[in-house]
């Protein structure tokens, strides 16, 4: 029987153990496994790789600690903008969606347009006016208030400096939330979601609902889930670049992943990471910060989850 596997991701960062109290750590690690239950339970009956990850990213969407969905942060003019993507390994089919509004859960919307458009991203009011069109639920701007983001934004709406997420640094926190899973069938897919950067202007869109940037999925290599600075991720075409270095190369899927992470968006200047898993259900969880909040499962072993460099 083939392996089934997930693995999912909050963030990357300079998160360290002295950043987060001991309640915010137990929580952050509670909602990380939850997420990850969700969608292996999925993958454990039977179910396929694309409605395990919707499910986890979905879980992570409603969990304020996370900067999608629900928690969100706020733009320059006090709003929210969110991206999301998921991509499916066997048919190469993608949905993303960018820059939208009052959309409780941007990933299912990105899931819609696989199933009932022949697009691949749709962006803003007419992918909001999509959403109306396929019963995607909204939710009003409470829903999607958080007094821990608008302190974060209140602090530079009036400079001209954004805000990244995950740090004690101002120039370096990166949140967004991902999963990729491989099911009983060893077809991958990969989703990502993402509120962006605390006073983002110009709808600003980063790599996380870019095909090849910060998500990509493909039976022949591996699903791949990115988090960090976008601008190098969409420069450095991360996603594709682990699976590329895999298909052409001959590359492990943890030799990949330290490739692109660990050397190339090094070089660029680029922080963060990314998720990762093979066909043959393979995980890699790889990360050039201080730390990422991730979690992973193979079969029925002990789910792993961590948050610093060392655990």
């Amino acid at each position: 029987m083939s392996n089934i596997a997930i693995a999912i991701h909050g963030g990357a960062g300079t998160i360290t153990k002295a950043s987060l109290t001991a309640d915010q750590d137990k929580a952050f690690r509670a909602g990380l496994e939850k997420a990850l239950l969700a969608g292996h339970n999925i993958l454990k009956n039977g179910g396929d790789a694309m409605d395990a990850v919707e499910l986890a990213v979905a879980y992570l969407e409603d969990n304020p600690l996370f900067n999608a969905g629900r928690g969100s942060v706020f733009t320059k003019e006090g709003k929210h903008e969110m991206d999301a993507s998921i991509m499916c390994g066997k048919t190469l089919d993608a949905g993303s969606i960018a820059g939208v509004r009052n959309i409780k859960n941007p990933i299912k919307l990105a899931r819609a347009v696989i199933n009932h458009s022949d697009h691949v991203m749709l962006s803003s009011y007419g992918a909001e006016e999509f959403a109306l069109n396929h019963d995607i639920e909204f939710a009003p701007e409470r829903y999607f208030f958080n007094k821990f983001r608008y302190d974060q934004w209140t602090e530079i709406r009036d400079s001209d400096l954004f805000m990244l997420d995950h740090t004690e640094n101002v120039d370096d926190k990166f949140g967004t939330v991902g999963a990729v899973a491989v099911d009983r069938e060893s077809n991958v897919a990969a989703a990502t979601s993402t509120g962006g950067m605390t006073n983002k202007r110009f709808n600003r869109i980063g790599d996380t609902p870019i095909i090849g940037s910060g998500t990509y999925a493909n039976n022949n290599t591996c699903a791949i889930s990115c988090t960090g600075h976008g601008e190098y991720f969409m420069r450095a075409v991360v996603a594709y670049d682990v699976s590329c270095l895999m298909e052409y190369k001959g590359y492990t899927l943890q030799q990949a992943c330290e490739e692109v992470v660990l050397k190339k968006l090094v070089d660029l200047g680029g922080e963060g990471g990314l998720i990762a898993v093979s066909p043959a259900g393979d995980v890699a969880l790889t990360f050039n910060s201080e730390g990422m909040y991730r979690a992973s499962r193979i079969n029925d072993e002990e789910p792993f989850v961590a948050i610093y460099r060392e655990g």
